[in-house]
């Protein structure tokens, strides 16, 4: 096995339901993410896995355990400091895409740019390097209103990719999508590990994924039931 850069270490994660009762979404979560890898969280709607990726990109914390990303435990940070580790070590790419509707796909990415402090002297060639990567090098200059589905997710991607996060975090990226235009989108993600290193952590429920993963994590009843 090769570099861990993230781990989840006794997870678990507890909510509070109207009538007072305790719901555990997570229950003793051990799990290990290798650098340089695409590792999938699999599980059906209500397994946990949602709840999983918010807690290993630092947008909710456990009730129990610790996450530590890089050698460091990050649920001791002050949410200042998780802000910043989400903007320039980590990005997301959401099933709902996200795009700004009033921006061009360039300018989406560009925006994501500013947020992590990219050098603005680089940003308009890194912007069009990215874009190039997945494949909308001539489609850039569009809104997202005149692009298709995959073609608004290959935009939430670039801009997820763009400022070099050490961890790219996509949680049902292909849920939208016909199956087709989502093995592209999966192909693409294998894509950028194979040639850019990147580590990537996505979640599905659809077993056609499967295959393309170095590491899948099976959970059920917020519980990990598999290891792949």
């Amino acid at each position: 096995m090769g570099e861990i850069i993230l781990s989840a270490q006794d997870v678990c994660r507890d909510f509070k339901i109207g009538d007072g009762s305790t719901v555990s979404a997570l229950k003793h979560i051990d799990i290990e993410i290798e650098q340089g890898k695409l590792t999938i969280l699999r599980g059906r709607s209500g397994s946990g896995k949602t709840t999983l990726i918010n807690i290993l990109g630092a947008l909710d914390r456990p009730t129990k355990g610790k996450v530590v990303f890089q050698g460091k435990d990050i649920t001791r940070y002050s949410d200042k400091k998780r802000d910043n580790l989400r903007r320039v070590d980590m990005a997301f790419v959401f099933q709902s895409v996200a795009l700004m509707s009033g921006l061009t796909a360039f300018e989406n990415v560009e925006f994501g740019l500013r947020l992590a402090k990219y050098p603005y002297e680089k940003r308009k060639a890194r912007v069009t390097e990215v874009m190039t990567d997945v494949g909308l090098d001539k489609r850039m200059h569009h809104r997202p209103a005149e692009m298709s589905g995959g073609e608004q997710q290959r935009t939430a991607i670039a801009r997820a990719i763009a400022h070099e996060p050490s961890v790219v975090f996509a949680d049902e990226p292909t849920a939208e999508l016909d199956t087709n235009t989502a093995l592209h989108v999966v192909g693409l993600f294998k894509k950028l590990v194979a040639e850019r290193g990147m580590t990537i952590i996505m979640t599905t429920h659809d077993p056609s994924m499967i295959d393309i993963a170095d590491r899948v994590y099976t959970l059920e009843d917020g519980e990990i039931v598999d290891e792949a």
